[in-house]
């Protein structure tokens, strides 16, 4: 991994299946610069991989944009 890549995790609430998944995942890779998403459905985090770090506004808007909510922390 390139040393320059940001990551972070984000709490993501009312994810109940793999559907809610693939939806925050495809919304999130969609992000300018975002090498690699991993969303755990159990602890409910989406884990963000980017060139840059991702501003708080355009997570929220990416998991918004999927039925979603940041939790409290993001």
């Amino acid at each position: 991994m390139d040393e320059q890549a940001a990551t972070r995790t984000y709490a993501v609430t009312g994810m109940t299946c793999e559907h809610c998944v693939r939806a925050v995942t495809d919304e999130l890779a969609a992000l300018p610069g975002v090498r690699e998403v991993r969303v755990d459905l159990a602890a409910a985090t989406a884990t963000v991989t980017s060139a840059e770090p991702l501003s708080d506004e355009s997570v929220r808007a990416a998991v918004d944009e999927a039925g979603y909510e940041l939790g409290s922390g993001a």
